[in-house]
């Protein structure tokens, strides 16, 4: 039996959904990648430059560790929901290079600390804003995942690629003409449910 290594378990969830988000700009055209899909403008590009920014928040200047990295989307006065799209100057290799900084950034705080170790969230209310590593690792985590989440679905809007990564889409078995039968019949179930209700 293997020894327990928290740390190890907790950086190899957080890797996964990094990687997941990541895989889905893969083979997109920057028009795709930043392709609002939902009413809220929701958009891939844009979802990963959040979780830069989020990784950089809770897993450096919590624990008094900033990463130096400019994030002006982040600053006091710009507008609302700057963080989760990016502008034209904001090249889809800067925003994916910005993450991949974020993750070293993170990950060397990880190994830095111990799980234990109190940080302050700065924007979180004072009397109100200490969090263990852990549990800013697990928030992390679970912001992270979520977005996966937001990416795959908009992923499969743009083009129908689904799934975790190239390898492992998750998915059961069946051509388009399955599928599309699949769906119709989760639409004819929704509706007679719907009279029903």
């Amino acid at each position: 039996m293997t020894e327990p290594d928290p740390k190890a378990d907790l950086r190899s969830y957080l890797q996964s959904a990094r990687d997941a988000l990541l895989w889905k700009l893969e083979g997109l055209s920057e028009y795709d990648a930043r392709r609002p899909l939902t009413p809220t403008g929701t958009n891939l590009l844009g979802l990963v430059k959040h979780v830069a920014g989020v990784e950089l928040g809770y897993l450096g200047d919590t624990f008094g560790r900033p990463s130096g990295e400019p994030m002006p989307w982040l600053e006091d006065g710009v507008e609302s929901n700057a963080d989760m799209w990016a502008t034209a100057d904001e090249s889809r290799a800067y925003i994916v290079d910005l993450y991949r900084r974020a993750w070293a950034h993170s990950d060397a705080t990880i190994d830095a600390l111990a799980l234990d170790t109190v940080g302050r969230v700065p924007w979180w209310p004072d009397g109100r804003n200490e969090v263990t590593l852990h549990h800013a690792v697990v928030r992390v985590i679970a912001d992270t995942h979520r977005h996966a989440g937001h990416a795959d679905i908009i992923r499969e809007l743009v083009d129908g690629a689904v799934g975790m990564n190239q390898g492992n889409d998750s998915m059961a078995q069946g051509d388009s003409a399955w599928w599309e039968n699949h769906r119709s019949r989760l639409e004819r179930t929704a509706r007679e449910a719907g009279r029903g209700a």
